[in-house]
């Protein structure tokens, strides 16, 4: 055997170097088969103690030993009281004794006595000023102001129902003439409502301005007829038609033109003021 063998080395004795290979290659394969890791990856010893915790057993005994021996007394506590009347009473016999209960009884009673001598002081105090005089006052000053006033009170009110008692006037006749009608007249009606509707918001933009107009400027004092000549020309022309030439008749020819000079003369100071407002505006 060692005849054939072909060492990789060169050598002179070939059965020696079959020896000699032959113990370096067991030698290998048993290091080989006893290796050990060079990291430990097996699982982490197991201690008994962290497992199983007698401390912890003998502590839920003993709570639980007292737990029964409590529930043994309470027990025949109970049947000791269902067998006889027990031993209990529950009636208190103990009387509250204060000590300071009489002073504070005074300084209540203090307390109170000096409540109702304020009271008495508030309700029998008469008042320094006189409700009455203060509404005459009023009343008194109110009467300047409508003598003073270019339009009467609440006259944009009183436009207002004005207005709205025509249109029913309208209303009502234009249905009395136009029942007979077909579906055209219902047409003009509509249409008539709406150039009423459209009037209507017209003479309430134009109101308002002279409104606050009337406030703001002071005026001379004037009589009552000066009054029903300055009123405004909206006023005067929501007025029925009916009653305008009844009035002209009753009137002589110098008190129509008077009258016409004036409700020009107030229509020029109506286009100055809303002049001027829309200049103050813009």
């Amino acid at each position: 055997m060692h005849r054939s063998y072909n060492s990789i080395l060169p050598t002179h004795n070939k059965l020696l170097q079959k020896r000699w290979d032959d113990t370096y290659y067991n030698e290998h394969r048993r290091k080989v088969a006893t290796v050990v890791p060079m990291v430990d990856t097996r699982a982490p010893p197991t201690y008994m103690h962290l497992h199983l915790k007698l401390k912890k057993l003998q502590l839920e005994e003993e709570r639980l030993a007292t737990i029964e021996r409590d529930n043994r007394i309470l027990l025949e506590k109970m049947s000791y009281i269902m067998r006889t009347r027990g031993r209990v009473d529950n009636k208190n016999n103990y009387e509250y004794k204060s000590l300071n209960r009489e002073k504070r009884q005074r300084e209540l009673l203090r307390v109170t006595k000096e409540n109702q001598q304020i009271l008495s002081r508030i309700t029998n105090r008469k008042p320094d000023y006189s409700h009455k005089k203060l509404l005459d006052d009023w009343d008194e000053n109110q009467k300047f102001m409508d003598n003073i006033s270019h339009f009467p009170k609440d006259w944009w009110i009183q436009q207002r129902q004005e207005s709205k008692a025509q249109k029913e006037r309208e209303t009502q006749s234009a249905e009395k003439n136009d029942e007979p009608r077909s579906g055209k007249g219902k047409k003009k009606k509509t249409d008539s409502a709406q150039q009423n509707k459209e009037s209507d918001t017209d003479r309430e933009n134009q109101a308002t301005p002279d409104k606050d107009e009337g406030k703001s400027q002071e005026k001379s004092p004037s009589k009552s007829p000066d009054k029903s000549r300055s009123k405004s020309p909206e006023k005067s022309k929501s007025k029925s038609p009916s009653k305008s030439p009844d009035k002209s008749q009753s009137k002589s020819p110098e008190k129509e033109t008077q009258d016409q000079n004036k409700s020009k003369d107030d229509d020029d100071e109506h286009e100055e003021k809303t002049k001027e407002q829309e200049n103050v505006k813009g």
